[in-house]
């Protein structure tokens, strides 16, 4: 990096939560950070934004003059809040994190550590979440020395248009750190009956890690084996090509008399 980079640093935990602390403190000698994370936990929020009540954002005092607001809304909140409102100019970079559970397989499409990134992606400004399989007891001091290479490469070596980087750190001690494919195990919600004490019935939504037969290329199996997992994931094109190419003519002639 010849210059220092403008980084925007959000989460889903809150602004108080350990990990952002961390992440931050990974690139803030080598990079130009600003802080913009929700007052609240936003876990499980994906790329929800705030619609039908006002965004409130307040400074936060942080350690060695870094900008930091808290804001009301979601982490896609933040974001956009962000590039468009509160900073000057666009970020060359957007990281999130460092969350605590992990972000492999199909948890991203639940998850607001990647919904943040998700809405930078989509506003063509490059990003990075960071999660840690350790739900319990993170060790986020350990991971702080993976971070800044990482955040470098994405700069130097630039993902196409549309894309982002989820990276995952293991619960073991890491043995090396690989690109992956997105793995297909879900943490999975159930919801559990309850009953109100005046007589009607309730439900808390119960989670459990539900596994699946993870291929070697997955970021799962990556995670289960100590190593580092960074999956590219690509959010720009939506479509099924292979359905549209194959079913666009049977389609259209069927559906139109």
């Amino acid at each position: 990096m010849n210059k220092r980079p403008k980084v925007l640093i959000t989460n889903d935990d809150s602004i108080f939560a350990p990990g952002i602390k961390h992440l931050w403190n990974a690139i803030k000698d080598t990079c130009e950070v600003t802080i913009i994370a929700p007052a609240t936990e936003k876990s499980g929020v994906g790329l929800c934004y705030t619609l039908w009540d006002p965004v409130h954002a307040h400074k936060v005092n942080w350690e060695e003059n870094t900008h930091a607001w808290k804001i009301s809304g979601t982490p896609s909140d933040c974001v956009r809040l962000g590039i468009n409102g509160l900073l000057s100019s666009p970020p060359d970079i957007v990281l999130s994190g460092i969350n605590k559970g992990s972000n492999a397989g199909r948890t991203v499409l639940y998850s607001g550590t990647i919904g943040g990134i998700i809405e930078a992606t989509m506003r063509n400004v490059p990003g990075i979440a960071f999660s840690s399989q350790n739900y319990e007891e993170p060790n986020f001091h350990k991971f702080e020395k993976y971070v800044l290479p990482i955040v470098q490469y994405v700069l130097d070596h630039p993902l196409p248009q549309g894309s982002f980087l989820n990276v995952n750190f293991p619960s073991e001690e890491v043995k090396g750190i690989k690109l992956t494919r997105q793995g297909m195990s879900l943490y999975n919600q159930t919801p559990r009956l309850s009953k109100h004490p005046e007589g009607f019935n309730y439900y808390w939504m119960h989670g459990e890690w539900q596994d699946h037969e993870e291929c070697e290329s997955s970021d799962v199996f990556a995670l289960n084996n100590g190593f580092i997992s960074a999956a590219p994931i690509f959010v720009k094109d939506l479509t099924h090509n292979e359905i549209l190419a194959s079913r666009k003519n049977h389609f259209e002639k069927l559906l139109n008399p």
